[in-house]
């Protein structure tokens, strides 16, 4: 019924930050949770763990080849640490490799960071769809950093106007509506890792925010929803109609990361649709059949 376009996965369990499931684990949930496959996103940034080689996330896809699908991912300041990096190298490799994807994208850089834009130009040269995931502070945290009502992210969609980028993350999603002050965008971190602070929006949505009108302009934007559900499911008449005004280019996942973690965004589609919110045919689209279009599977 879903095809997930965005999960995690170690080959060993890890210690602390996130207790990131194993592969066998990842398996197990979606067999009872009903999803059919999913895409295996690599953490290389350091910002928010020790980072896994492209090399793990190819070696499950082979052991489930019929249930796992590999995105591949790459610092932008891997090889040289230079604007001029060769990425397109590593990436046509991994492509031909399988990857289906670059991501997720989670340096704490900003999005128009020399770098950052040289794997934006080569990941379009290649042909590979983008996840990143965002911030709303330049340092101390994970994600490309964008300032409030996200012009960073829209230069980088004028700059590359081939490239699919599919946003993810509180940052992305939190510009649904207007907001009433920047910092309601994401968490911060205490001194000691906790994170904390994170007050979004409730209630109605009495003015559209940036996200909506970007999706309008920008074509090759996508929303993946697995941050999504608080800003969806906070007004149950402007979410469905959301959902229902950018039906192509909506994609279900989960950003599993966690072994008990719930899946929200599930649930909410699920709730929609037994309620009529959302028609069946969209709600078909979101949970497997744009992902099979988007990509080739």
């Amino acid at each position: 019924m879903f095809i997930d376009v965005h999960a995690h996965a170690y080959r060993k369990p890890t210690p602390f930050v996130a207790a990131f499931p194993t592969i066998e684990q990842v398996i197990a949930r979606y067999d009872a949770v009903g999803i059919e496959k999913g895409m295996l996103l690599p953490v290389v940034n350091p910002e928010i763990y020790l980072p896994q080689s492209n090399e793990d996330i190819l070696e499950m896809a082979q052991q489930y080849p019929d249930r796992i699908i590999p995105f591949c991912n790459i610092d932008p300041r891997a090889l040289t640490n230079s604007v001029d990096a060769p990425l397109d190298r590593l990436l046509r490799y991994y492509k031909d490799q399988g990857c289906k994807g670059v991501g997720e994208i989670m340096p704490n850089l900003p999005f128009m960071h020399p770098m950052v834009q040289n794997l934006f130009k080569h990941a379009q040269a290649v042909g590979l769809p983008v996840t990143f995931d965002g911030s709303d502070q330049p340092t101390g945290d994970f994600g490309l950093y964008d300032d409030p009502g996200l012009p960073q992210l829209e230069h980088t969609l004028q700059r590359f106007p081939d490239l699919v980028i599919m946003g993810h993350g509180l940052t992305f999603w939190s510009e649904i509506g207007r907001l009433d002050t920047p910092a309601q965008r994401k968490t911060t971190f205490r001194p000691d890792g906790a994170q904390v602070g994170y007050q979004p929006p409730d209630g109605p949505i009495k003015e559209e925010g940036v996200m909506p009108q970007l999706m309008r302009r920008y074509p090759k934007l996508y929303g993946e929803l697995s941050d999504a559900s608080v800003a969806l499911g906070r007004d149950p008449e402007y979410g469905p109609r959301f959902l229902e005004e950018f039906q192509d280019r909506i994609l279900f996942g989960t950003d599993y990361c966690s072994v008990s973690m719930p899946f929200p965004s599930m649930e909410l589609l699920l709730k929609w649709r037994n309620s009529k919110k959302i028609s069946e045919s969209v709600f078909k689209k979101i949970a497997r059949e744009n992902a099979v279009k988007l990509f080739g599977l």
